[in-house]
């Protein structure tokens, strides 16, 4: 795999492309306000005890944007029971869905509660899915996938309604039993590094420590002229048959770019990018990454591509104990 983007001293200087909509922070918080408005109680089932013995398992399903219902799981450490702990709410990478809790029990066992964000409209490319998406919009044209759905107007795009989700599952962490609300971290690699991003600028200081492995959803206008992959292209093919919706498609990327959003971040933050990621190009991770104001780390792989060293998670381990005890 070549070396196709910026080099490290660019990388270091590289800044989003496009300019921040007025009036962003009110747009959000009204459509975050709204979520919380319709919100229905959180519903939380014991699942498959035999299976995970000590180790305490809950089905969830909360109200995402547009009180739609988002499933998820929530595990925490075995003989926890009566402790306050730091909770990690993780996102899943694009085309997957919350799995199985097998798939998460890695921060259970370093001692954390965790709460898995299922992906609405997601789920069988590589981990199972539950959560359908009843808010998309019923008309206009789509490409396979869900980038561009909705593509139109930021009211209907497909990344507005997931980010009010993870925001929301921010809510929810912070009010589940035995959990310390001064102690959320975000978590997710990919798409689930984007989400970790937006519930991170847009959750407020409710967020104590984001990680970012390799994010999706940044510096959205260089990256769909620049990613030869997928899924960015997915935009790019349909704006080339689509040439009427180029400008509203453009418009409505300014709302969610993660690197536009990732400004508001007030948490500790720790990203990881590889130099050679055709589908997250460095540049993009990097406009995100230096937006930034708050403390901030990254992990740089010379020679990777769309993938986290195994190293890193063991660092993600220790900058939680660091930072949320």
């Amino acid at each position: 795999m070549p070396l196709f983007d910026l080099s490290e001293p660019e990388l270091a200087e590289h800044r989003v492309t496009a300019t921040e909509p007025d009036g962003l922070d009110a747009w959000w918080a009204d459509r975050i306000a709204g979520a919380r408005a319709s919100a229905e109680p959180v519903s939380l089932v014991r699942h498959e005890e035999l299976a995970y013995g000590p180790m305490p398992v809950w089905d969830v399903e909360f109200s995402g944007d547009g009180g739609d219902r988002i499933k998820g799981w929530y595990l925490r450490p075995a003989g926890s029971d009566g402790q306050r702990l730091p909770i990690v709410v993780r996102y899943i990478g694009y085309g997957g869905g919350r799995g199985l809790p097998l798939d998460h029990t890695l921060w259970a066992a370093a001692g954390y509660a965790v709460l898995v964000m299922d992906t609405r409209g997601q789920g069988a490319r590589w981990s199972i899915g539950a959560t359908g998406d009843p808010g998309r919009s019923p008309a206009g044209p789509e490409f396979p996938g869900v980038m561009s759905r909705g593509i139109a107007s930021p009211e209907t795009y497909y990344y507005t309604r997931l980010f009010v989700d993870a925001v929301r599952a921010v809510d929810v962490a912070s009010e589940l039993d035995g959990v310390d609300p001064a102690r959320i971290a975000v978590s997710g690699g990919s798409q689930g590094g984007g989400l970790a991003i937006a519930a991170a600028a847009l959750s407020g200081d409710r967020v104590r420590v984001c990680h970012a492995d390799i994010p999706f959803l940044c510096d959205f206008h260089r990256a769909i002229r620049i990613s030869p992959k997928s899924p960015y292209t997915e935009i790019s093919d349909f704006l080339a048959q689509h040439v009427d919706l180029v400008p509203a498609a453009l418009e409505t990327l300014r709302y969610v770019d993660c690197a536009l959003l990732a400004r508001r971040i007030t948490a500790t933050t720790l990203f990881s990018v590889g130099l050679m990621d055709m589908v997250c190009p460095p540049s993009t991770v990097y406009a995100a990454y230096n937006e930034i104001t708050a403390p901030k780390e990254i992990t740089v792989s010379p020679f990777g591509v769309h993938d986290v060293p195994r190293g890193h998670i063991e660092r993600q381990l220790r900058h939680l104990r660091e930072h949320l005890g």
